[in-house]
């Protein structure tokens, strides 16, 4: 689907009105061209789908790289379990699975913590990535994140992470300290690898390295960096995860699933290829951290000098639509989301099919999900396509009591819940079959 007038983007080309047609705009910016409420037009629009077709918006991944639909695949999401959370201690003494903590879990823990401290501002809380205390008339932002998926090039990889988070806050990073783990095998010349990648990250970002620790230790199989961001933020400008409100749309960006697809072909080179999948998508798909890469820093930016912005949030592990959930809960609302709205990366469906992973489950840094009024959508859509950043429109935020729900063809579903992110279960049932 090459437009020879683009200087080499690549477009998604306007669907053949049929049954099968998808309309590529979220039917929010129908509902408004139509002057009528934009959950109305989420029911309007979808049956009117084998007739309607629009100009879709441009995928400038990278500047050549396409997005795709998501085409649907046998889905590895679990059914959400509401009575998981009133589970007793005894029932569940069952030993933990590789990724995040299970929502319920965390949701305890985070419970019993009391901030008894004014001057925090934002604490800990599901959905909230990043601490912010009030120090005068800035505040001061902190993050903390490890690597633990990825053993190629962590060290710039951890502070990108953390950067990402500082900026969701509306925030500028400042200062990074890394804690380096590594196993006994390491050596000094990969020792100066991982600080030098943390280096060249920091420079540029214009951050400052301020410390850190650094050890080998016994049990590892493969290094581990945990980062520490520091931040500032000016006080009207701070944004919050759980600042959503009912009626505003829902705008991400990047496109799914940069993080998870590119650690997928970095450490699975040689399965990929030997399913099927041509050396050169693989090695598309390991510089996605790069190109179109897993930093939000410029769209948060953008975002938030155009437009008011009512949230921000970016999806890591367990994927999309765990992000979405994040956003939610944080914010006490609910979600509509449009299955056929969120935009695949083609190397990341073709990866996803092979080895049979969801690509809603899957890691998702580089996506950033943005809320805000839907009469504000426009603007902030022109924004970023001017910075070179693809956007697009994919649901709204609803009345809590709505729920959270995704609309297809069929008609409204649940949106989809992943007990773990799909890169994490993959990993565990790949070392379960091989027996390690």
């Amino acid at each position: 689907d090459k437009d020879p007038a683009i200087h080499g983007f690549t477009r998604i080309q306007p669907p053949v009105a049929s049954p099968n047609s998808r309309l590529r705009i979220f039917p929010g910016q129908a509902a408004r061209g139509m002057g009528i409420p934009v959950r109305a037009g989420i029911r309007l629009v979808l049956p009117l789908r084998a007739a309607l077709f629009c100009v879709a918006f441009p995928a400038y991944l990278g500047n050549e790289r396409p997005a795709r639909l998501f085409s649907g695949r046998k889905s590895h999401a679990v059914e959400p379990s509401p009575d998981a959370i009133t589970l007793n201690k005894k029932e569940r003494c069952w030993t933990l699975e590789i990724g995040k903590f299970p929502p319920h879990l965390l949701q305890e823990l985070l419970s019993r913590q009391r901030v008894p401290d004014p001057s925090v501002l934002v604490g800990p809380k599901i959905g909230e990535d990043a601490a912010v205390v009030e120090l005068g008339d800035r505040l001061l932002v902190a993050k903390s994140d490890p690597v633990t998926f990825a053993t190629e090039d962590i060290g710039w990889y951890a502070v990108q992470v953390n950067a990402n988070d500082v900026a969701c806050t509306g925030g500028v990073s400042r200062w990074f300290l890394a804690t380096l783990l590594v196993p006994e095998s390491f050596t000094e010349n990969e020792a100066e690898a991982v600080y030098d990648q943390v280096l060249s990250a920091c420079n540029s970002q214009d951050i400052t390295l301020i410390g850190g620790h650094s050890e080998v230790t016994y049990g590892l199989d493969r290094p581990i960096v945990m980062g520490t961001m520091l931040g500032e933020v000016v006080r009207n400008q701070l944004v919050t995860t759980g600042g959503a409100v009912e009626g505003d749309s829902i705008v991400m960006t990047g496109g799914i699933a940069i993080e998870g697809t590119a650690v997928l072909a970095r450490e699975n080179r040689e399965e990929l290829i030997a399913a099927g999948v041509s050396s050169g998508t693989v090695d598309v798909a390991r510089n996605f951290l790069y190109k179109p890469g897993i930093s939000v820093v410029k769209a948060a930016r953008t975002a938030c000098s155009v437009a008011d912005i009512h949230s921000l949030h970016d999806p890591t592990e367990g994927g999309l639509v765990t992000g979405l959930r994040e956003i939610a809960l944080a914010s006490g609302m609910g979600l509509a989301v449009e299955h056929s709205s969120i935009p695949v990366l083609s190397e990341c469906e073709e990866i996803c099919e092979v080895l049979g992973i969801d690509p809603l489950g899957l890691l998702a840094s580089g996506c950033l999900l943005i809320t805000l009024s839907a009469t504000q959508v426009p603007t902030l859509l022109r924004a970023l396509e001017e910075a070179g950043i693809f956007a697009c429109e994919v649901g709204q935020v609803i009345a809590p009591e709505e729920g959270l729900i995704m609309v297809g063809y069929e008609g409204e579903v649940q949106l989809p819940e992943f007990s773990r992110d799909e890169l994490a279960r993959y990993i565990s049932e790949k070392c379960n079959t091989q027996g390690v």
